[in-house]
């Protein structure tokens, strides 16, 4: 008889400082997916669900699906949404067993409105359903703040070894074949977890430069050994107020566990050390607007990113810090966006093609974070569903919708104004409404690190702007209330 594998996923990095809690319909905006839809749906997509998939056809596992669901960063999860998804994912454990494995797609930075794990919690409910004789291993983000009690209740944490997150698919794929290990040699893995007190690793946990990088081939080389079935670095998400938030390296092994514990924590040791590396410049808005209104593009627009008003990490996404200083400095061949502002997406609509609207944008959510409404006068130029699927690196074949949006021309600057809350980590969310980043002389755009997975092969220049939005890096300004004390870079004794 084949192998029963239960298979989920239930997916949010949850910014707590963020006044926007997380419900249903967050999920059901992004994506989600349910019952037979998982496996159809996500089957030939850069996702862990098709690298789950792509591990039981090898193996010739009968997969059972439940959920696959994923909301943008933002508050809480609420309690109508965790029982919904949660509730489906142990419903299915319950009622359609027995099961031989389990393979959960999870973040790792989840928080709910009654528990800042919400992946422990959910592991913990499979684990009244299964009991612990039923493996269990999982697939986290890179910026997974993991818990003991998730380390304690998986045979497996496996995370992305990316950042722009291209390598989902795999991701899965590797959990899959250390659950297929399981059931041939019998052995059942453990994972060992190690922490530092501080916030995030240095540079966000980047992987295409700094401390990571060599870190990341440490672990490669790690896993030769025999027993280590995975070594995982995690940079943490500092946005999520909770006792355990900051990073960590998880080993996941069969092996000796003072081995393990030995490479948890040398590993954790250079996290530690490369604690205040920085090697970023971080624009202000006017000189980042000073710089495009005078960049030669001939090798590429200039691309910026609004890093502190990224979608991805729990902000806003309508911060106007950053595009009324690119007014200012009348700079002309550029696009903007995603801003999201649903009401002013719904009156340009109402408006029309080519008509001239004066309006009220962005800056609505919360004024002191990246800037307030801006009284504009332009031109509707496209208008569209926002309906795209993406074509780049990090999330190939998934279809994705700023919602109805519409391209606001206000002098030189191309406005990408959507309904939907969206990061800027593929083209075709500008392509599909109607903007060509690659003619412009300018793209500014939402988001820290994703975005250079599909913008930087066309851009002539990239930098960074902080326009004081919810994710800037000014942790000290943001009022914690659970993380355990003294933290880097909270508290100058941190780890004396």
């Amino acid at each position: 008889m084949p192998k029963r594998i239960l298979v989920g996923q239930f997916m949010h990095e949850t910014n707590t400082f963020c006044r926007t809690p997380t419900d249903v319909d967050a999920f059901r905006r992004f994506f989600c997916f349910e019952g037979d839809a998982v496996l159809s749906d996500l089957r030939d997509t850069n996702s862990e669900v098709a690298g789950f998939i792509d591990a039981a056809e090898a193996e010739g596992w009968e997969v059972v699906p439940t959920v696959a669901c994923f909301a943008t960063p933002s508050g809480p999860v609420t309690r109508a949404a965790w029982a919904h998804f949660a509730g489906a994912i142990r419903e299915t454990a319950r009622t359609q067993g027995p099961f031989d494995g389990v393979l959960l797609s999870l973040h790792g930075a989840m928080v709910t409105e009654d528990d800042r794990d919400g992946e422990g919690a959910l592991m913990a409910a499979l684990r009244e359903e299964l009991g612990r004789d039923v493996p269990l291993v999982a697939t986290l983000d890179l910026h997974a703040n993991v818990t003991d009690r998730m380390a304690d209740l998986a045979d497996g944490l496996v995370s992305y070894a990316t950042f722009p997150h291209v390598d989902m698919r795999e991701t899965g794929a590797k959990a899959g074949r250390i659950l297929a290990s399981v059931f041939h040699s019998g052995r059942r893995p453990r994972v060992t977890l190690a922490r530092r007190p501080m916030l995030t690793a240095a540079e966000g946990g980047r992987t295409d430069t700094g401390p990571m990088v060599g870190l990341l081939q440490q672990a490669r080389s790690l896993e030769t050994r025999d027993g280590v079935l995975d070594v995982s670095i995690n940079a943490g998400f500092a946005l999520a107020d909770t006792p355990q938030t900051g990073p960590t390296v998880t080993v996941t092994t069969t092996g000796d566990a003072a081995e393990a514990r030995e490479i948890a924590e040398t590993l954790m040791d250079t996290i530690w050390q490369a604690r205040d590396r920085v090697m970023e410049h971080y624009y202000t808005v006017d000189e980042a607007a000073a710089l495009a209104r005078d960049f030669d593009a001939s090798r590429g627009p200039l691309v910026i990113a609004d890093f502190s008003d990224n979608p991805g990490d729990g902000a806003y996404g309508d911060a106007t810090a950053l595009l009324s200083a690119l007014i200012d400095h009348g700079v002309q061949g550029a696009a903007f966006g995603g801003l999201y502002d649903e009401a002013a997406a719904r009156h340009l609509h109402e408006a029309g093609l080519g008509t001239e609207v004066t309006l009220t944008l962005g800056g609505r959510s919360d004024r002191t974070m990246g800037g307030g409404p801006l009284t504009l006068t332009g031109t509707v130029a496209h208008l569209s569903d926002g309906n795209f699927v993406c074509d780049g690196p990090m999330w190939k074949g998934m279809r994705q919708s700023t919602g109805r949006s519409a391209v606001f021309r206000v002098g030189g600057i191309d406005i990408l104004v959507t309904s939907n809350l969206v990061q800027a980590i593929d083209r075709q969310m500008f392509l599909a409404n109607g903007i060509n980043p690659q003619a412009k002389r300018v793209v500014a755009l939402k988001s820290q690190q994703h975005f250079r997975a599909a913008f930087e092969p066309i851009a002539g220049k990239v930098i960074l702007a902080d326009s004081g939005g919810l994710a800037s890096p000014d942790f000290a300004r943001l009022p914690y209330r659970f993380v355990r004390r003294p933290l880097h870079p909270l508290d100058a004794s941190a780890g004396k």
